[in-house]
């Protein structure tokens, strides 16, 4: 739960982007030296469904036109340092179920993030996260919001 002395949450949009397969698209950062999911600051005056698909494309060069799920949100505290952040503060994570229709996307791919001053010119690398696969090397966020994801999947079935 979000501490009003602390200001309010720092919005992120996070993009749950699956496969025809029900994988998850997951990425390793370099710079943080763990497994996520795309996600990324809210702008000022961006709606979150803006942000995410802005996020996508800065740090995975997918360009997603398709509906979005909302899949809720998340509160989250984050210290300073994580994630490149200079000073701890909330977040309240927009999750939004993405369902990759266009020609399939290959095993294995790199991308160079472009969009933010923390992320320029990193190399990410992404893989496909099968719905059975162990959740090692993600931290306790994004384990939230990837069991959310198996859950409306799960649910679509």
């Amino acid at each position: 739960m979000p501490d009003a002395r602390r200001g309010a949450p720092i919005g992120k949009a996070c993009a749950c982007l699956v496969d025809a397969r029900g994988r998850l698209l997951v990425f390793d950062h370099p710079g943080d030296g763990g497994m996520q999911l795309v996600k990324g600051t809210i702008e000022p005056g961006e709606a979150p469904e803006a942000a995410v698909r802005r996020e996508l494309l800065e740090e995975s060069g997918l360009a997603f036109d398709g509906p979005l799920a909302p899949l809720g949100t998340l509160e989250r505290f984050c210290s300073a340092g994580t994630e490149g952040s200079r000073r701890s503060h909330d977040q309240r994570w927009h999750l939004f179920l993405m369902r990759w229709t266009g020609a399939p996307l290959p095993e294995t791919f790199t991308h160079v993030a472009h969009g933010s001053p923390e992320e320029d010119g990193l190399v990410f690398a992404f893989r496909w996260l099968a719905p059975g696969d162990p959740l090692d090397g993600f931290a306790l966020p994004y384990r939230q919001a990837i069991e959310r994801v198996r859950a409306a999947l799960g649910a679509a079935d």
